[in-house]
């Protein structure tokens, strides 16, 4: 199943609201529609809504109907919309930097299609290099799985969070591949069971063994001696090393450092963002609260209860054994070793 897919004048999007039930996919030909999609989470995971995102630029360049010296204008309520979708995820704003950094060194060919073709060719750099990083993820990662494993992991960070194999699964992945014998705990991941629907379904389709767990259970295994690494992606890694990732991620790390068990962070280095100091500098998204008030249409809790419903938490460094790059592995301390990869990169 592909996340994304571009088709020269539309973009289409993988429905992930409707999985495991349903393969939706859907076309969109706007930058407003792309937009939308990713704050109803049709398409999420921080790799690929920087995609997405960069995809619906080049929407937004087809849109413009004037000259190539009214584009800056134009682009800029373009970038500006998108970015309002999601504030959590570092990398929607990586690729819609790119992207406009690619449209002011086009903008001297005074040709619309040109210009719109450069655009293009950028979106799918983007894409092309989601695609090999996650693979050079999985390859750095799988230096830390032993041969026998038990792998707890949390949310999706698979395929359908990346343009394509995924950083968290990606490391998974490359494992199985090498013929570990590995079984991995996926958490549902509530409230929107990630974890559930989408991780379980990329482990099936992939005949990697998985259980799933109700988020609760994670420190009774862990107690009981049944896991041995937990691998989590991540939406905005600090300087520091501090990493945001969906809500229920500092718990794990928490009980993991209890129980003196490896926590490992999966994620591109486009999701380091060096201009965030610590967690206090984070966003962090708060999302509706009806996604805990009904799930898929049934009511789960009293329609005038009080709701507090933040998408992300953020795990401090110091429960962080490592962060998996496509560059290797960053340890302690993170707030030099993150920034020597960055400059050797």
């Amino acid at each position: 199943m592909k996340s994304i897919e571009w088709l020269g004048n539309s973009l289409r999007i993988l429905d992930q609201r409707k999985l495991p039930g349903e393969i939706v996919y859907k076309d969109v030909s706007s930058y407003q529609d792309v937009a939308e999609a990713i704050e109803q989470m049709e398409v999420r995971g921080a790799p690929v809504i920087g995609a997405t995102a960069a995809y619906g630029y080049v929407l937004g360049a087809m849109a413009c109907q004037g000259e190539p010296a009214e584009l800056p204008e134009f682009m800029r309520e373009v970038k500006e919309r998108l970015e309002a979708t999601r504030p959590t995820a570092v990398n929607l704003f990586w690729a819609l930097r790119r992207m406009e950094d690619r449209l002011r060194e086009c903008l001297e060919d005074k040709d619309m299609a040109g210009i719109r073709q450069k655009l293009v060719e950028e979106a799918d750099l983007i894409a092309g290099e989601d695609r090999q990083v996650n693979r050079l993820i999985g390859e750095c990662g799988n230096e830390v799985v032993p041969e026998k494993a038990n792998i707890l992991t949390h949310c999706n960070a698979g395929a359908l969070a990346t343009v394509e194999y995924g950083t968290a699964l990606g490391v998974i992945r490359k494992a199985h591949e090498t013929d570990k014998t590995i079984h991995v705990y996926a958490a549902e991941t509530r409230p929107l069971l990630q974890g559930a629907r989408l991780t379980t379904l990329e482990l099936l389709q992939d005949k990697i063994p998985v259980t799933l767990i109700a988020d609760n259970m994670a420190g009774y295994l862990m107690q009981q001696g049944k896991i041995d690494l937990v691998l989590v992606g991540a939406d905005r890694i600090a300087a520091n090393g501090d990493t945001a990732n969906k809500i229920g991620t500092y718990a794990l790390a928490v009980l993991a450092q209890a129980h003196n068990i490896p926590f490992y962070v999966a994620a591109p280095l486009s999701t380091v963002d060096l201009k965030v100091a610590n967690a206090q500098e984070i966003p962090i998204e708060k999302r509706p609260d009806k996604e805990l008030l009904e799930f898929m249409g049934a009511q789960t809790a009293p329609a005038e209860v009080s709701v507090y419903n933040p998408a992300f938490d953020v795990t401090p460094a110091k429960y962080i054994t490592g962060i998996i790059t496509e560059k290797g592995i960053v340890t302690n301390p993170y707030a030099v070793n993150i920034l020597k990869l960055m400059v050797r990169s």
